[in-house]
Formats: structure tokens, sequence, C-alpha cells
């Protein structure tokens, strides 16, 4: 599905180039709920029950709403919402050449994704996020984040039928979503996050995660970030930190904020995405919570390097619970600025 828009940003800078970046920025990590109405399109898609177009339609549609709720509600870095997305692994598979599509695989519980299958080499055909994202950019005058699965998760997330090593098939997997990154930047994306949630859970194969991302990044220039889940994270520090990015987005809500004990023994030296809500609960942290968070943090890291957001993607919550864990933690640091008048 392409869309053909011109892209309208006002980026967050001076005349003179000078970022205005501010402190405590309020962002998320991707994925929101999807509409029962976009569910039901999907479905009927997938039957032949409705047409291409139809579909698209329905996906800007509900993309639109996500960026008005987030410009309502007062965020500073705003995401499409990956309305056009089914799996962040599968979706990316699917627009690369070297791929076939498994049948369902159970993921956790009762949720379950159509795995990748490399068959061949990996290569790239045309833009896979561009047009969307441009059109995303346009209908906000705020960042928008630019969001791709890694190299590393995709490999780890595909069976490998092509490649002699798990090595040589990351790193084929991160020349190919190089282009996907030099398309967005050339379209003016400045703000690009690369997600590997796998990175944590072989931690002897750290050394190829952080390659293989470079391989993606070297010399491209954007404000880059990742985001880290799942595993063992005391295993991967401070070598993470190794890791070509700006910011590393951590869950921290879920397990207590017991990493900042890791950054007390080695400094966190990047910016930090400070997951301060728990994206897989349905239950709504209170205000005075999610504040005493951002202060435990900030007791370490500088708020000008603290970008705080979601535990993780929104999309297994509920439209209202999205909307309410999102108030919170801007009602949150609303208040933080005010009363040590960051701004």
């Amino acid at each position: 599905m392409l869309i053909e828009e011109t892209v309208s940003y006002t980026s967050d800078k001076t005349d003179s180039g000078q970022s205005l970046r501010r402190c405590l920025r309020t962002t998320s990590v991707g994925s929101f709920p999807k509409p029962s109405y976009l569910k039901k399109a999907r479905s009927a898609f997938a039957r032949g029950e409705l047409s291409e177009e139809e579909l698209l339609e329905l996906t800007k549609k509900a993309t639109t709403e996500v960026i008005h709720l987030q410009d309502e509600l007062g965020i500073d870095i705003l995401v499409d919402g990956e309305m056009y997305r089914g799996d962040m692994a599968t979706y990316f598979a699917e627009n690369f050449a070297g791929f076939e599509i498994s049948g369902l695989v159970r993921s956790y519980g009762n949720r379950y994704y159509r795995k990748p299958i490399c068959i061949s080499e990996i290569k790239y055909k045309s833009p896979i996020t561009v047009d969307w994202w441009k059109r995303a950019q346009k209908l906000t005058t705020k960042p928008m984040k630019a969001i791709l699965t890694g190299p590393y998760t995709m490999m780890d997330w595909s069976f490998n039928e092509y490649y002699a090593t798990r090595s040589e098939f990351a790193k084929a997997m991160a020349l190919a979503l190089r282009e996907e990154v030099k398309a967005l930047i050339d379209a003016g994306a400045t703000e690009i996050q690369i997600d590997e949630p796998a990175i944590s859970v072989r931690p002897e194969e750290i050394e190829l995660a952080i390659e293989s991302f470079r391989r993606v990044v070297k010399d491209l220039s954007a404000h880059f970030y990742t985001h880290i889940c799942y595993g063992d994270f005391t295993k991967i520090y401070p070598k993470i930190l190794e890791l070509p990015v700006d910011q590393l987005d951590l869950e921290m809500a879920n397990s207590g904020m017991d990493m900042l004990e890791l950054f007390r023994k080695h400094k966190f030296t990047k910016e930090i995405g400070l997951g301060v809500v728990d994206s897989h609960s349905p239950v709504v942290e209170k205000k005075e919570d999610v504040k005493r968070r951002i202060r435990k943090t900030m007791e370490l890291i500088d708020p000008e390097r603290i970008y705080v957001d979601p535990d993780c993607g929104m999309k297994t919550r509920t439209w209202e619970e999205t909307r309410e864990k999102l108030w919170v933690i801007v009602e949150a640091v609303n208040e933080i600025r005010t009363e040590l008048k960051l701004d």
C-alpha cells in the first residue's frame, strides 16, 4: 500500500540549528491498539472480502486518530501507532526479497504470529515505511518517529534456510535495513527508532548484535533510538552502551526500576527512554508513582537525557487504557517540570 503525499514538518531546532530538546521529553515506544473497525477490516481483507483501497482508507483513518490523540495529550515526540503492521518482524520480511512467511507460530500465551523464513539472499526492494512516515508527519508539527525492526531481531525471530551462520544472516539483514534508513532520512526523518527486543536474549551474541546495528547506521545522520525488552539486561550491561545509538529505550516500570542499581555501578552514558508505566498491565498507574520513578532516575541521569514513555508498545491494551496511561505520563512530567523549573 503506497501513499503519495507531501510532508510538512516543523523541526525542534532554532534557525541557528541548535536543538531545543526539552527536559523529560514524552514519547511512546511505537504500537497503539488497533480500533475494532480496523481489526474487522484486516480480517475481511485476508478473506478477500475487502479491497486493498478500502483497507488503506480505514488504516489511514486509524493512523490519524492515533496522532490526534497524542497531540491532544501533549506528547512531545509522536509515533504513527503502526496501524498498517501486524507482527513487527513479519511485516518487514514481507517487504524484503528473500523471505517466505510460515503458518502460525505461538509467541507466548495465546498469542501467535506468522514467522518469517529466509529462503534466499535478502535484498531491499523499495521503501517500506517511508510513505506512512511522510503522511503521519504531515498530520502534526511535532517530530514523528520512524520505527523499524532491527537486524539482530529480524534474524533471531526468523527461520533460516539460506545463510550458513546466524552472523551472515544478521549482517545481510543489516545491509537491507540500511537502505530503508537512508530512504527515511532522504524523506526528512530525523528521529529513527530501530527496535531490538531480542538483543538481550542471547548475551553471548552481543558483539554480533552491536556490529549488525553498526552496519545499519554507520555514517548516517539522525537521532537514533533502540527499544530493548525481554531477557536478562544484567548480562549485557554495560556492554550494550557500545550500541551506536543516541538512546536506549528500556522497560523499567514492570521490573521495579531495578536497572537503576546497574547504573549506580556503571554510569549510564546515553539518553534513556524511561518506561514508567507497564504496557503489559491494564492497571493505570497513579501519577505519584510515575513521578517517583522519574525522580529516582533523575538521581543518576540528567533530565535532558531522559525521555519518558511506556515500557513497551501499547497494542495489547485497550484504547482507553492507552489514553489514560499516556495522560498519567504527561501530567507527571508536566508537574515535575513545573516543580523543578526545568523548562
